[in-house]
């Protein structure tokens, strides 16, 4: 079970990526071409995206207040843990992409984790 909820997990990873990527092209070459609001419209987006596909799929639970409400704090958390690992990496002089494998090695697992024992148990 914890197999099959981790490569589901791992592929609605991949589909939100998209969704993300397509959002935020969609923003910036048909409504405002400003990098930084099309990717934070965009990030909202994937991030209810994520939420649905995730909840509905990836964990088979039932949509529900409550986890709407940790799914969110999981995602500021994985955010914030982003931005300090990216912000780290940066410090220490690494080249920008090797902050973005850091963030994309370490991050959704622990997001996982946090799903997995506490947005949906």
């Amino acid at each position: 079970m914890l197999t099959k909820r981790a490569l589901r997990f791992a592929v609605s990873g991949v589909l939100v990526t998209g969704v993300h990527i397509l959002v935020a092209s969609i923003f910036i070459q048909h409504l405002l071409p400003v990098p930084s609001v099309a990717n934070g419209f965009a990030f909202v987006v994937a991030t209810v995206f994520s939420y649905l596909v995730n909840t509905i799929w990836s964990f088979s639970s039932p949509l529900h207040g409550r986890t709407l409400l940790r799914f969110g704090i999981v995602s500021i958390v994985g955010l914030s843990l982003a931005m300090a690992v990216s912000g780290t990496a940066e410090y220490f002089g690494f080249h920008y992409l090797h902050g973005i494998l850091l963030v994309a090695i370490f991050i959704p697992p622990m997001t996982f984790v946090l799903h997995n024992f506490w947005t949906y148990r």
